[in-house]
């Protein structure tokens, strides 16, 4: 059974933990009803030469669930990477108002893949899973006005893709197909119960 502990607050034996900084991610679990702390893992996120997307993402999840869980190896940890693939070609976060609007005038009208890799582990069970969810955008034909227009409002600079779509980034989709929207977020939340559940850490009974 999970202890009580509370998001973000540093806990000396924590029962979950999610290996990550990011406040997107810390938002997705929260809806699960699951007191956890949230710990950054530290590692180099650099792309390996040769590497897929489909195996960066999941490698950089279990590496970044792997440097936490080291520190604490009664807990569970989630580990999670995501990356958006155009012509086989990565997408990182942009980072700058000039990228951004490159990466969205090249994804008007167009289908972007978003690869999502996560993973589940605790040390002292020996307990590793680790997948990828794919998520596909399909992209509106979009004006340089409206990609301004965009930016503007939600500076989506540390996004993979550079938009939110919790937020108004949704207005620049023409589709979205997948089977876990929450994977479009970075944390594919459905692919995660069912590892919590084969960890035996059920969130509907937990709540």
């Amino acid at each position: 059974m999970l202890q009580p502990i509370i998001s973000g607050t540093p806990a000396a034996d924590p029962s979950l933990i999610l290996a990550s900084t990011s406040p997107y991610r810390r938002e997705l679990l929260a809806r699960l009803c699951l007191p956890f702390v949230a710990i950054s893992p530290h590692i180099d996120e650099t792309r390996r030469e040769g590497e897929s997307a489909v195996v960066m993402v999941q490698r950089l999840a279990s590496e970044k669930a792997r440097a936490v869980a080291v520190q604490h190896p009664l807990a569970w940890v989630i580990g999670a990477d995501q990356c958006a693939v155009l012509d086989n070609q990565v997408l990182g976060k942009p980072g700058t108002h000039e990228r951004a609007f490159a990466q969205l005038r090249a994804a008007s009208g167009r289908s972007v893949v978003f690869h999502t890799g996560l993973c589940l582990m605790c040390v002292e069970q020996g307990f590793e899973r680790t997948v990828e969810v794919p998520f596909t955008v399909r992209f509106r034909n979009l004006s340089d006005a409206e990609i301004e227009h965009y930016l503007a409002k939600e500076k989506p600079y540390d996004c993979a893709g550079s938009f939110k779509s919790e937020g108004l980034g949704i207005a620049l989709f023409e589709a979205l197909e997948g089977s876990d929207p929450s994977a479009l977020i970075g944390l594919p939340l459905i692919a995660l119960c069912t590892l919590l559940r084969e960890a035996g850490l059920n969130p509907l009974g937990t709540c």
